[in-house]
């Protein structure tokens, strides 16, 4: 199953790509648990790029004392550090991750058998928040809404999705004409690609990605509405950062440590 170069060289695989903008406190565990997965798939080599995206943070510390290779992108935008770090992988297979999401040895392992055994181009997973912080609605009913959505529209969460490097070439990458929601737009694409070539573009369900709850104490309920309806009604707002706060946001170095141990 290893591959290997002409002299014997193990050549990368696949390689994860995270988009991480002041994320010193959320992204070593992600690492963690992306190197934990790892290390159960001896046979398939993998790279974790870290894509430090304008941090005035340690993002790029924490990123090299675990071993990530960290590349810079100086335009803080989702979508342009998700494509950077596609550019500077080696990888045949691509899985985009955020710095605040785990995802389990599991999952890594279905996506590599998918990805390589079983003719799929692309997919995502379903989701569930760390903790629901105590909001029902917010915490605990919004993800498993969008999980639905994301199972029966098959569109991939920002969180997590993955991809056949050619494809991702040929789709164009993440569009750098928005500020968020870039990965519905993404999936779309990829979608048309994976039917046009007989290959299958799929939402797993087995193991759920873990990620943050942390803007549920970030913002209050009506913010979180209001960065749901307004792209909703408006999706040209998609195009304009000021209106996209939501995703770009960060509070202060003692304010984010705290929402991490109160997690």
């Amino acid at each position: 199953m290893g591959s290997q170069g002409k002299e014997g060289v193990s050549l990368v695989v696949f390689s994860i790509v995270i988009p991480a903008f002041n994320e010193e406190n959320y992204l070593g565990n992600t690492l963690d648990s992306l190197r934990s997965g790892m290390s159960k798939i001896p046979d398939l080599k993998g790279e974790i790029i870290v894509v430090d995206n304008n941090s005035s943070d340690k993002t790029a510390e924490v990123a090299n004392s675990k071993g990530a290779r960290v590349v810079f992108e100086p335009i803080n935008q989702i979508s342009k550090a998700r494509n950077t770090g596609a550019k500077w992988a080696k990888g045949e297979y691509l899985i985009f991750i955020d710095a605040d999401t785990q995802v389990s040895p599991e999952l890594l392992g279905l996506v590599l058998k998918k990805l390589k055994y079983y003719n799929c181009g692309g997919g995502g997973s379903t989701l569930v928040f760390d903790s629901n912080r105590n909001q029902i609605f917010f915490g605990s009913f919004l993800p498993k809404f969008w999980s639905l959505i994301s199972i029966v529209l098959r569109l991939a969460a920002g969180s997590f999705i993955f991809c056949r490097k050619e494809l991702f070439v040929e789709s164009g990458g993440f569009s750098e004409k928005l500020f968020a929601g870039e990965e519905l737009l993404f999936s779309q694409n990829l979608k048309k690609i994976c039917k046009k070539k007989g290959s299958s573009f799929e939402i797993l369900r087995e193991y759920p990605v873990v990620t943050s709850s942390r803007k549920l104490l970030w913002f209050s309920p009506f913010q979180i509405f209001l960065s749901i309806l307004i792209p909703s009604l408006f999706p040209l707002a998609l195009k304009s950062k000021s209106l996209c706060g939501f995703w770009y946001r960060r509070p202060n170095h003692k304010e984010n440590k705290n929402d991490h141990s109160n997690g």
